[in-house]
C-alpha cells in the first residue's frame, strides 16, 4: 500500500534566504540548524523518508515539522505582506522552528521547607540527629560541619541528599 505523499513547501525567496542562514550559521544551535535544513529540503520537494534518513531522524519528527511549518505559512505570508525587517522575521521563522514549552517537573520542596534545609544544613550536626519529619527524608550523617563555609564540610550522604533533590546548587549559592 503507497504511503501518502506529504504536502509540497513553497517558500518565498526571503524565507529561503533566511532558512539558509539560519543552517548555516555555525552559532545557532544543532536543532535549529536541523530543523532549518529540514524545511529547505521539503521546499525542495525530498520526501519525508528521504529526509529522515539525510538529517538522522525519525519520521514521525520530520512530518511534525512540516506539518508544523505548514501551519505558520500564513502567519510568514503576513509578516513578509507588511513588509516586517528581516530580523523580525527571522525571529518569527526560529520561533516556529524552536521547542514548545514543556511543564517540567514538579518541585519537591516548598520555599518555606528549602530555607529550612539550607538552615539545617550549616547547623551544627551534633544537634541534629534526623531532617524534620515535614521533609520525609531519612538519617543523615553526623559528621561535624564547621562555621566557617559549611558547604565544604558536607558529608557524602548529605551532598548525595541535596543532590537527589537538586538543592545542592541552591546551597552553594545561598552559603557561598
Amino acid at each position: 500500500m503507497p504511503t501518502p505523499k506529504a504536502l509540497p513547501l513553497i517558500l518565498s525567496t526571503r524565507q529561503q534566504a533566511l532558512l539558509e542562514h539560519i543552517a548555516s550559521r555555525t552559532t545557532n544551535s544543532y536543532s535549529l540548524v536541523t530543523r532549518a535544513k529540514l524545511i529547505l529540503g521539503a521546499a525542495r520537494g525530498v520526501n519525508n523518508t528521504a529526509l529522515s534518513q539525510q538529517l538522522q531522524l525519525h519520521r514521525r519528527r520530520v512530518r511534525m515539522w512540516r506539518q508544523r511549518w505548514l501551519e505558520a505559512g500564513e502567519q510568514l505570508a503576513t509578516a513578509e505582506a507588511e513588509q516586517v525587517s528581516d530580523k523580525r522575521l527571522r525571529n518569527m521563522i526560529e520561533k516556529i522552528l524552536s521547542d514548545e514549552s514543556r511543564p517540567g517537573t514538579p518541585k519537591f520542596f516548598k520555599v518555606e521547607q528549602v530555607v529550612q534545609i539550607v538552615a539545617l544544613a550549616c547547623e551544627d550536626p551534633k544537634k541534629i540527629k534526623t531532617f524534620s519529619k515535614s521533609l520525609d527524608t531519612k538519617r543523615v550523617s553526623t559528621r561535624s560541619v564547621g562555621t566557617r563555609d559549611c558547604r565544604e564540610d558536607f558529608s557524602p550522604q548529605r551532598r548525595a541528599f541535596f543532590k537527589r533533590r537538586r538543592l545542592y546548587n541552591l546551597i552553594v549559592i545561598v552559603t557561598g
